[in-house]
């Protein structure tokens, strides 16, 4: 292990991909860079899951080991949770974690495409920062800044627990300047995105997201949208690997990432 103070943990991980640990992209918030051995590269941006009160950046490995093999980075991105935090403090810190990527990734080689997604509640970061383009406008970016969104079993409608903060019943269910599917329709274009769902995911969500699908299409944008079903719960695939070693979430992800390094 070598330790710099003030930038990273660096961890070889074999022949296929370098972490670098612990990079402060905000005051005492961090992110985790998985590089593949290349000078030029894609980079996926993750916010984990956790219903924005649990979880955090460390333990992705499984996915991010497979990416870097088809030379695309990711980035795990920790963010402020509750009880500390407020609504929308974890999704300013999403886009303030993609502008500081943007201005720094140059360090370690030549970023050509930025994916930027997330599972559950990292799912609903990624699409409040895809569809309120105030968010990401804040730090001089626009939505469609980004190639492309991976939209994991988030919630479409008001967060559960944004809910919980603002004292109302956690099971209603509340489009509001809270909910990403409130501002569908608000821009003309949006960069393509796969969203991801189970079939027995937790309750209600196989259903939102299947509307904010039909929302999307209802707007003309069928062409950039995708849709990845599994069979099982919710998102019990983020951390798997195939016999082969290879990462599940991974294996969902890269043939939406290959559409559009296509175009």
């Amino acid at each position: 292990l070598i330790y710099h103070r003030f930038y990273a943990i660096i961890r070889p991980r074999g022949d296929d991909m370098i972490s670098y640990f612990d990079l402060e992209y905000k005051d005492k918030l961090y992110l985790d860079l998985h590089l593949p051995e290349s000078d030029s590269f894609d980079l996926f941006v993750y916010f984990h899951g956790g219903g924005l009160c649990r979880g955090n950046r460390k333990g992705f490995e499984a996915f991010s080991e497979s990416l870097a093999k088809r030379n695309i980075a990711t980035a795990s991105v920790e963010y402020r949770m509750y009880p500390e935090a407020k609504f929308p403090d974890y999704i300013e810190d999403g886009a303030d974690a993609i502008r500081w990527l943007k201005d720094h990734i140059s360090k370690w080689g030549e970023c050509t495409r930025v994916f930027v997604g997330g599972s559950s509640a990292g799912g609903y970061i990624s699409m409040m920062l895809c569809f309120d383009n105030r968010f990401l406008q804040a730090v001089g970016l626009e939505p469609t800044d980004i190639d492309g969104y991976i939209h994991d079993a988030g919630q479409p409608t008001s967060h559960f627990n944004v809910l919980k903060e603002l004292e109302k019943d956690s099971r209603r269910v509340i489009v509001d300047e809270t909910a990403p599917m409130y501002f569908v329709g608000t821009s003309d274009h949006y960069s393509p995105m796969l969203f991801i769902v189970s079939d027995n995911d937790m309750f209600g969500r196989y259903e939102q997201t299947m509307l904010m699908i039909n929302v999307l299409n209802h707007f003309g944008h069928k062409e950039n949208v995708f849709l990845s079903v599994q069979n099982g719960k919710h998102c019990e695939y983020v951390c798997k690997k195939k016999k082969k070693g290879e990462g599940v979430f991974a294996n969902l992800i890269i043939p939406f990432i290959d559409k559009v390094r296509e175009k």
